[in-house]
Formats: C-alpha cells, structure tokens, sequence
C-alpha cells in the first residue's frame, strides 16, 4: 500500500470513478498552473496530447521522487531526451494499445481512399467536374503490414472485411496462433510482392529509417503506402519521388518533417492523402485514456508489474530497458 501518495492525472477524479483511495489526487493537464509541489508526485499520468515532451521538459526536473511516467502515446521516443531529468529507478510506461481500434479505422480508411481515387474526385468536386473513371478494389490484394502489435492485428481484422489476404512484418519471425510472422530482414522481398503497405511499427533505433531510399522503388507499380505510426519510419525523398513519377499513391497520417511545412511537396502531389496526425483523436479518445490509467493505478497500488513499462532509469542519466 501507497497511503497519501500523491498522483496527478489531466482529468479530474471524478472523471475516473474507482481510482485507489489511498492516493492523493491533483489534476493537472499541462496546460495550467501547477496544483503542487512537484518534488512530492510520484505517478504522473502525462498530458494526453501531441508535445507531451514539450510539455514536461521543464517539470520533470524538479519531481525528484517520481517512480511512474504513465504516458498515453504508444511511442515513446520523443521522451528518450528527458530521461537523465528523471530521478533513477523511474519507470516510464506507455498507452500501447490503448489506440488500437482508433488507429486502425484511419488506416483501413485511407486503403480504399486512395484505391478508388477519392482525392482525385473530391478535387472534382470542388470543380464541379462529373468525370467517371476505372479504379482498382482492395478485394483479393496482398497487404504487407509492418508490426505485429495491437495496432497491426487491428488492421489486419478490419481488411477480412475487404477479403484481404494480409502478411505480417516484425522484427522477428515467429509462427503465432494466426499464423506466420516474417521477420523484418524479409521485408525487401516481400515489398515487390504487396499490393498496399500499412505501417503500424513503433519509432525505436532498429526500425527508424527501415522503409529507407530503396524500399519505394522496391514496390510494385500502383501500390499504396499507407503510413499510421511514425514519419522517421520512411524515407520521404524517396517517396516523394515514386510518388511523383506516378507510380506510388500514399496515405499519411504522419510524416518527416512534423509538422509538415507549407510548401512541402507532399501537401500538392497527386496520389497523397495527408492527415495532421489525428488517428488516435475521436470522440472515444477520452474514454480510453480515463481506464487506462486506472487500471494501472491499481495495479501500482497493490505493488504489481505495470502495463508497457519500456525502461527504467538509472543514476547514469540513460535506462534499462523492459525485456
């Protein structure tokens, strides 16, 4: 037991019933005042928006007995520059999965999109222009999905819908219940043989710049790249070039740089659909980010393993990393 622990969370208490009553509550989003001390947190549940780092940079200092970062992205990389601010043996934990279905309704979303030229015909729309044409179905296409997590296996439940025939990526192959993961030095053999590509992968060193220069000019003429996790995933140059030699069309919910800059060739090139890194947000975007924590509470209250920890700091500034 916890008693009189202090915990701040960017709800208020009675946002979440059934919190642990032994803990004390402060509400604090980010974006106000401080409600305390900072040296007295110790289980700081993270602003759950964009520029969580952002925002913590300049408190994480001073809560000199934090022993829980509970962040609500399923990344966690942009906090790896705030970690010798946190107090050694800190565990940061992360919200994977808690987007999961919010995720992949985007990325099942932009596939048919770009498939049956959407784009193309919301821009004749504005023009006021009636121009039927031919365009190419999902039914029956290959899928390559890089990342076997909760992200990936909710991608690949929605394209049964499309009678999709879907293949995993990870970073090591494996046969799971559902079948055959490939591992991530199959990819390169397998792009040529894909119809689309969806990347649900998480941003760590191993997978940053793996959908590199050469990755593009490896798919088949008319595939779809579709890209849910991380911008630093692909290569842009290269795949602004495929897609401007008409060979590629893209949907982006992130990209590199983020944001993206007015006048970036992906805002105007034909075959691109971008959206501002909004998959996660919906209308159901609070109501997972308020059980979340909460079941994570009590498991911290009665002393047990938290969900998604991925590191642990240490007195030398770096982390130990979740096996």
């Amino acid at each position: 037991m916890k008693d009189g622990t202090t915990v701040w969370l960017p709800y208020h208490r009675s946002r979440i019933p059934g919190l642990p009553d032994e803990f004390t509550y402060a509400y604090w989003d980010g974006s106000g005042p401080l409600p305390g001390d900072p040296a007295e947190v110790r289980f700081l549940a993270g602003p759950p928006a964009p520029g969580a780092d952002r925002v913590l940079r300049p408190v994480l200092p001073r809560m000199r007995n934090l022993e829980v970062l509970q962040l609500f992205s399923s990344g966690y990389d942009h906090m790896l520059p705030l970690l010798d601010a946190m107090p050694p043996g800190t565990r940061l934990s992360t919200g994977h999965g808690v987007h999961r279905e919010a995720t992949a309704e985007p990325a099942v979303t932009l596939l048919p999109a770009l498939s049956r030229g959407l784009g193309v015909f919301g821009a004749r729309q504005a023009e006021g222009a009636w121009q039927p044409e031919f365009r190419t179905s999902l039914v029956g296409k290959r899928v390559l999905i890089v990342g076997h997590g909760a992200v990936g296996a909710a991608v690949a439940a929605r394209l049964g819908a499309f009678r999709c025939e879907t293949l995993f990526v990870a970073r090591t192959a494996r046969t799971t219940p559902a079948g055959r993961v490939h591992g991530a030095a199959e990819l390169r053999g397998l792009l040529p043989t894909a119809d689309a590509v969806v990347l649900c992968a998480p941003l760590t060193g191993q997978t940053r710049g793996m959908f590199g220069a050469q990755a593009p000019a490896l798919m088949k003429d008319g595939a779809l790249l579709v890209n849910v996790a991380r911008g630093e995933l692909v290569d842009t140059g290269a795949l602004v070039r495929e897609v401007r030699a008409g060979r590629l069309r893209a949907g982006l919910d992130v990209t590199d740089p983020e944001p993206l800059p007015p006048g970036h060739p992906l805002w105007h090139l034909p075959g691109v659909l971008v959206t501002p890194h909004v998959a996660a947000f919906t209308d159901a975007f609070p109501a997972m980010t308020e059980d979340f924590p909460r079941r994570q509470l009590h498991r911290y209250a009665r002393g047990e393993e938290l969900h998604n920890v991925v590191l642990t700091t240490t007195a030398a500034g770096d982390a130990v990393r979740a096996a």
